[in-house]
């Protein structure tokens, strides 16, 4: 679960809530893909308004951060999200073909 501090504008006052929803794998999947397709979108706005179905923004958001922690994206300096896992193919097949050593 994910704790959210909000602050109210010059009351000096934080109030904590904590977010009881978690993005389900189909969610997640589509959102990898579209990137990992893509290669880079300009901002996460843009992301969101071009997936192929509608996503609550605190979710696009968690996705994200899972995504940047599992290092398969990463954020530019303007705030640009670009895909940086390795998914080359001949890696996969090569790593399929590989002898095990002990």
């Amino acid at each position: 679960m994910s704790k959210v501090i909000l602050h109210k504008k010059g009351s000096g006052k934080h109030t904590s809530r904590t977010i009881l929803h978690m993005p389900r794998l189909d969610t997640i999947e589509m959102v990898e893909e579209l990137i990992s397709d893509k290669k880079e979108f300009s901002s996460k706005n843009r992301l969101w308004r071009t997936l192929p179905k509608q996503v609550q923004y605190p979710t696009l958001l968690t996705i994200l951060n899972y995504l940047e922690k599992s290092n398969k994206i990463m954020y530019d300096k303007k705030g640009a999200i670009l895909w940086i896992f390795a998914d080359n193919p001949k890696i996969k097949k090569l790593h399929r073909e590989s002898t095990v050593l002990r």
